[in-house]
């Protein structure tokens, strides 16, 4: 398994803060719940994928909210996070990261590679697979105050035709599976496939088309989250 500790930069109206890749998610979302507050509650944008160079989903993760999201809550929902991140990252073949949501707040990214989940243009989990995944619901239930999507890749290999809907099962088939270990429907609030229109390395190269085969699972605040954060009994 991997935790990637992924480069914090949280954007407000007169300040850049860089340098934060040792801080705790607790130190990031004080941080960034004040940033959030001082702005409304407006949404600033997911930053997913953007550290490394690469191209990447820039998918929007995060929960609806109308109100403003202060430094205290931001802190719990770190505090929170950072957790779900250290459970994750013991599940085997995880690659997990921190990263930003819609909201400015502390979210975790997990990736599962392809090859490792399935056989090549194949959309059925191996056993490796199901062990694997049976580890990463026990995580998911544990942390059911969190909201789930999950997304399928491919590589540019071969057609659209072929390549959408093969990512479209792929996603399906974790979510299913997933499904059926015990994590409550409601927790998982999509299930898409982006084919290979989002690669996160250069698909000329055979190392790059396999880290483009992919399943991400992202974890962030639901809005039930961010209620008990704000009114302090978020644990």
């Amino acid at each position: 398994m991997k935790f990637v500790k992924t480069i914090c930069i949280v954007l407000s109206s007169a300040l850049i803060l860089s340098s934060c890749g040792s801080w705790s998610n607790l130190a990031k979302g004080t941080t960034i719940g004040a940033a959030g507050g001082a702005l409304g509650g407006a949404v600033i944008g997911a930053i997913i994928g953007k550290f490394t160079g690469k191209t990447g989903t820039g998918a929007a993760i995060g929960a609806a909210v109308g109100t403003a999201v202060g430094a205290g809550t931001g802190a719990l929902i770190g505090k929170r996070m950072d957790n779900a991140a250290e459970a994750a990252a013991q599940v085997e073949n995880a690659t997990v990261q921190t990263i930003t949501d819609t909201n400015n707040l502390t979210a975790v990214k997990v990736t599962f590679d392809s090859g490792v989940l399935f056989e090549t243009n194949k959309y059925s989990l191996n056993k490796s697979a199901q062990n694997n995944l049976a580890e990463f619901a026990k995580v998911l239930i544990e942390f059911s105050d969190a909201d789930v999507v999950i997304y399928g890749h491919t590589d540019s290999t071969g057609s659209d035709a072929i390549n959408d809907p093969l990512s479209v099962k792929r996603a399906e088939a974790v979510s299913g599976y997933l499904l059926s270990k015990g994590v409550p429907e409601s927790q998982i609030k999509s299930v898409e496939g982006f084919g290979s229109k989002q690669p996160v390395a250069d698909n000329s190269t055979a190392a790059g088309r396999a880290e483009n085969r992919r399943v991400e699972i992202y974890l962030y605040a639901s809005a039930e989250m961010i209620d008990a954060a704000n009114n302090g009994t978020l644990k």
